[in-house]
């Protein structure tokens, strides 16, 4: 009886992982960029769903980027991570990716160029709902995700997890349409706590609709498990993995989305 039970759990956890189909799209930006995205859903859900753009941390379209947007299709929302250096290309030492950073930073019209680029690339799939679009970013990807709610794109919502919070671009009154929730490690050292006030000083004076969650104990890189090792490397940041924290503003996201999504 025991090995049958088993044997049923295996096989339904087999087609629950079945359910989850992903994809790799070569799409490129206005200005030509050659660009590499990573798309999940689920396809037992019939028919069109809100859709979430997953921005990724300056280390690049990497491993973890793309569990996240699995991690939302089995969630029920169509996902599209990003490419934001063309290529897909992704690395693990800081230097690179600082160097990566600062190259698709360097322009700020280019790199509004490649998300929106994603997230003209999520709306065609099939499976989306391109009137429910929202976006989520981790470290860089949160200041890119930020930055397009600051200049006005229509996304719902967007939800940054230990991201950027300075701009080149502060919003200006009455521009962000997206609700906002921001998700930061109170023992950030890479976002300083100026940083934050200033922030939230550009969003009272945007009249932006947001949330900010400060989360004591967490540092830069809280949600990505890999954050302790590549923290030590030779030059590395500091960044640090919280598992409380990890699921604590997972479940807020989750809360978050729902709450739009419904409106």
């Amino acid at each position: 009886m025991r090995i049958c039970t088993a044997l049923v759990l295996m096989a339904l956890t087999s087609l629950a992982q079945a359910a989850i189909k992903t994809e790799t799209l070569h799409y490129q930006s206005a200005d030509g960029t050659k660009l590499v995205g990573y798309y999940a859903y689920d396809d037992v859900i019939k028919g069109p769903r809100p859709g979430v753009l997953v921005v990724h941390e300056w280390w690049g379209l990497n491993d973890y980027a793309k569990g996240r947007a699995k991690a939302l299709a089995a969630l029920g929302y169509s996902a599209l991570a990003v490419d934001m250096y063309g290529d897909g290309k992704h690395t693990e030492h800081p230097k690179d990716a600082m160097s990566f950073m600062m190259a698709a930073m360097k322009n700020s019209d280019g790199a509004a160029q490649r998300f929106d680029a994603g997230l003209a690339l999520l709306k065609k799939q099939p499976q989306t709902n391109p009137d429910k679009i929202a976006a989520i970013g981790y470290c860089f990807g949160g200041g890119v995700v930020l930055d397009a709610a600051r200049r006005g794109e229509p996304l719902v919502g967007v939800v940054t997890f230990h991201g950027m919070l300075s701009t080149k671009n502060p919003a200006a009154p009455g521009t962000i349409k997206s609700k906002i929730l921001v998700e930061h490690g109170n023992a950030d050292t890479m976002v300083t706590p100026d940083s934050v006030v200033a922030f939230k000083s550009e969003m009272d004076k945007a009249g932006a609709d947001y949330q900010f969650v400060g989360i004591d104990g967490a540092k830069h890189g809280f949600s990505n498990p890999d954050a302790d090792r590549l923290g030590k490397v030779k030059d590395g940041p500091d960044i640090g993995y919280n598992k409380k924290a990890d699921e604590s503003s997972w479940s807020d996201m989750q809360a978050f989305f729902k709450k739009i999504f419904a409106a």
